[in-house]
């Protein structure tokens, strides 16, 4: 086993491979990666199992080991998600703007590839294509550290990865796996400036903070998923209880499921046993604040809950007496994520949509469309919460970085 500094130092090596790669070249190599994943699909769901029998040892919950498993239909899907970033246009080479001043200095600036992304994650193996083959397109070389709980499935991906690009003009060195999964292996890569550009943790608020917090290299902070869906009086019952079961339980283990759920005082009479019934049905516990407790039979709800990111059937809920409270709680509790107003009034809509400072806010649709394949991406390298150079499901363009190209005719200052 290669230690991190090493594998840091191969991708570094091996990213200028990709950097000089046309559009063309770089999409090829990703078809290659697509057909041998569906190739190798068996070995793949082979090295999962070993993973999922792991963390049924573990008692991790069934969410969770959700988020970790890989069958057919998942390999499949992210054999077509990277299909579907072959389609996307290659952002490297974009003139973003250009002018000229007055002296005649023509001047451009060019979106060019980050270099060197590190990223580190835990137990979702699909993060390791996603990252991988959005950093190749992006002209990136790619240090993948992923969590324990996924070693098997992630080394598994990589080696299949790797042997796809043999042949092509891409080092495979530019998709390098650190399997050294040890705490210290983490902080090493915090440090690793001289290899890599930049730093992008995808997980728990656990490992978010600690990386934001030790970090030398430059990090794009991706963030938690505490997310609310707000009902106004004007709402329409069916529709915010289609989206509120969706938001909830479609997929609970993922940063973008409703964690919490606002209700207004004059619609909370007929709409929440409504909304309480359906997400019983699904086995949702709902934790209710006193006014709520008096329309359903909730649990108490505590503080601490609001705050709460549950990542399982479980969803807070507070009546609340007018849009203003609502979108004061969202700004007090959110981790400004993805946030959602229901309603049949645009101006009641738009107050929420421009005072609601996420990175994504909804008017009548589910939280879970916080997705780089949903927004038109392809995929993601995950959902930036951040307000500095990326914003919200990070695509190719956000994994980029640009120069400035300056032509002259012999001008001297």
């Amino acid at each position: 086993m290669i230690t991190v500094q090493e594998a840091g130092k191969r991708a570094k090596a091996a990213a200028r491979s990709i950097m000089l790669r046309s559009a063309e070249e770089k999409n090829q190599a990703l078809l290659l990666i697509a057909d041998a994943l569906l190739e190798n699909a068996d070995e793949i769901i082979e090295a999962n199992k070993k993973d999922i029998a792991v963390a049924h040892e573990k008692g991790m919950k069934e969410s969770l080991v959700d988020r970790l498993m890989l069958n057919k239909a998942r390999v499949e899907a992210l054999s077509n998600s990277v299909k579907e970033i072959v389609l996307l246009s290659d952002p490297i080479g974009e003139v973003m703007e250009q002018w000229e001043r007055p002296n005649g200095l023509k001047l451009k600036k060019v979106r060019v590839p980050m270099g060197v992304i590190g990223i580190i994650y835990e137990a979702r193996p699909n993060v390791t294509v996603d990252a991988a083959v959005l950093c190749l397109k992006s002209g990136s070389g790619a240090l993948l550290r992923g969590g324990s709980d996924a070693i098997n499935s992630n080394m598994a991906l990589v080696k299949i990865m790797r042997k796809a690009l043999q042949g092509t003009l891409i080092d495979p060195d530019a998709i390098m796996l650190c399997e050294d999964t040890s705490r210290e292996s983490a902080t090493a890569m915090m440090k690793m400036n001289e290899y890599l550009d930049v730093l992008i943790p995808r997980g728990g608020a656990g490992l978010i903070r600690s990386v934001v917090e030790n970090a030398t290299v430059p990090v794009i902070e991706t963030g938690t998923g505490n997310c609310h869906i707000y009902v106004d009086q004007e709402a329409s019952v069916e529709m915010a209880k289609d989206i509120i079961v969706n938001a909830k339980t479609q997929r609970t283990g993922v940063c973008n499921a409703c964690e919490s759920l606002l209700v207004h005082e004059n619609i909370a009479p007929c709409c929440l046993p409504v909304i309480y019934n359906a997400l019983l049905e699904k086995g949702c516990r709902v934790l209710g604040c006193e006014k709520t407790r008096k329309y359903i039979a909730a649990e108490e709800a505590t503080e601490a809950d609001f705050a709460t990111e549950f990542l399982d059937l479980i969803i807070s809920v507070k009546v609340v007496s007018d849009v203003d409270e609502a979108i004061n709680h969202v700004e007090k509790y959110s981790t400004h994520h993805s946030d959602a107003i229901i309603t049949e009034n645009n101006e009641t809509a738009e107050k929420f949509l421009r005072e609601v400072n996420s990175a994504a806010v909804y008017h009548n649709a589910s939280t879970r469309f916080t997705d780089g394949g949903e927004f038109g991406f392809g995929a993601e390298m995950g959902i930036s919460t951040q307000k500095l150079h990326a914003r919200g499901p990070m695509g190719l363009k956000e994994i980029t970085s640009y120069k400035y190209i300056i032509e002259g005719t012999g001008q001297i200052r």
